[in-house]
């Protein structure tokens, strides 16, 4: 039987002929699977523009910010814009100086897609959050925002949105200072932004809050100068004395003075490295100032490394002032114990200007009373002279928790100054000096 014979029979087989007609019919439906697929990445591709945000990057938390005051409720609770069902909760707390403590509830999309409206126009979000892969610099699940919009000739679309969530996160920080702290590889705002405090309000010896800010005034405007003279652009500053006597406050208030903020970091942390420490002062946020506490219990003899920070001394030197250290910063540490410091630390280029900040003087003690209670000079008069022939040696902290005890009653601070224990521990002896390095 030929080859033409064994066809025509197959042709006139009924199973055959639907077995090569469901055959014919899913190869088709495939072929035209796979074109819809192509349709569609190409229409994507021609007709759509996406944007996506990973939460590495810095304007991540801005988007969603922005996102969540566009989902806030409007008058006769109308929608301002984002159209979800499906929300995450931010929840912020707030405790006032008079302790009262306020709750916020901030709305944002959650892991998902929805809609938003802006400028009249439909954008597209798709939030994901990947379960099994986190974020090494972190610790945290990694996640992305996807903005996807129509194409059209207005292309700044995304610029718009970013720079008015940019700006919105500025207004929320104007007239504050930020707390950053190190976490991972990367620097995270602590809490809500703080208040400014007044420089005035942090009473210390004279000239040396003028002397400082004069300084860092001077540091701030002089780039060009060291930089035409080939000197790194960075300036060191420590503050020592007793314990109480307004330093880490005196640098808050220096810092909304200038309008920096301030990155705190604890070379006592556990897990902290020398590359660590490298990588924290290369990735400093803009216009903040670093800030190390205490770095003579660092490097103290009852240490122990093994559950501690691993930073070494070498490690600390290299890092404020060698090969790998980094230009455009300023430092400021703080100790209790001067003495304790290794003068390799101290030496310039690591620290150009040492201050002592002691415990209250006779003119510190009358100011901060005068601050408390207002138009009473006679009675300050009296209060420094109860204190000095009482033989009182007190800090800023003491006198300051003195006066807000007695907050209602400038007499009563006068008759209860025998019992303000004296302050002894850690006293250092050292005379008030400013130092330039």
């Amino acid at each position: 039987m030929g080859v033409h014979e064994v066809l025509a029979g197959l042709s006139d087989n009924p199973y055959f002929s639907a077995g090569f007609g469901l055959m014919g019919l899913g190869t088709g439906l495939a072929v035209m699977k796979v074109a819809w697929r192509q349709g569609l990445v190409f229409a994507r591709r021609q007709l759509l523009v996406s944007l996506e945000i990973p939460s590495r990057d810095r304007s991540y938390g801005w988007v969603l910010q922005w996102i969540s005051k566009q989902n806030t409720l409007g008058v006769g609770g109308a929608s301002t814009g984002l159209k979800t069902q499906h929300l995450s909760v931010q929840t912020t707390v707030h405790q006032f100086e008079t302790g009262r403590i306020e709750t916020r509830f901030d709305f944002m999309p959650s892991p998902g897609r929805h809609i938003l409206l802006y400028k009249n126009t439909l954008i597209f979000v798709q939030r994901e959050r990947e379960k099994q892969m986190i974020d090494l610099h972190s610790g945290t699940p990694w996640e992305s925002v996807t903005l996807t919009t129509l194409r059209r000739r207005n292309t700044n679309i995304f610029n718009d949105l970013l720079e008015e969530a940019k700006q919105m996160a500025v207004q929320k920080e104007e007239g504050k200072v930020v707390i950053y702290t190190n976490w991972g590889m990367e620097w995270r705002p602590f809490g809500q932004p703080r208040r400014r405090r007044p420089l005035d309000s942090v009473i210390l010896a004279d000239c040396v809050s003028e002397t400082l800010l004069r300084d860092m005034q001077d540091f701030t405007e002089s780039s060009k100068w060291y930089i035409d003279r080939g000197i790194p652009y960075r300036r060191g500053y420590l503050l020592y004395g007793p314990p109480g006597s307004g330093k880490s406050s005196f640098i808050q208030a220096l810092a909304g003075e200038l309008q920096y903020n301030i990155c705190v970091l604890n070379l006592a942390e556990r897990g902290l490295t020398d590359d660590r420490l490298n990588q924290a002062m290369a990735v400093l946020p803009e216009r903040s100032i670093i800030l190390l506490e205490d770095v003579d219990a660092v490097f103290s003899k009852n240490r122990d490394d093994k559950y501690g920070s691993q930073v070494t001394f070498s490690g600390l030197l290299n890092t404020l002032d060698g090969v790998v250290s980094t230009e455009q910063r300023i430092v400021f540490m703080t100790t209790n114990h001067i003495e304790r410091l290794d003068p390799a630390l101290l030496r310039p280029g690591r620290v150009d200007l040492k201050l002592y900040i002691g415990d209250a003087s006779p003119e510190q003690m009358r100011r901060m009373y005068l601050r408390f209670y207002d138009k009473q000079e006679t009675l300050a008069t009296k209060f420094v002279q109860k204190v000095q022939e009482e033989g009182k040696t007190l800090s800023m902290a003491q006198l300051q928790g003195h006066f807000m005890f007695h907050k209602n009653d400038p007499v009563a601070a006068i008759d209860n100054i025998s019992k303000l224990e004296k302050a002894t521990e850690n006293e250092s002896k050292t005379p008030p000096v400013i130092t330039t390095l």
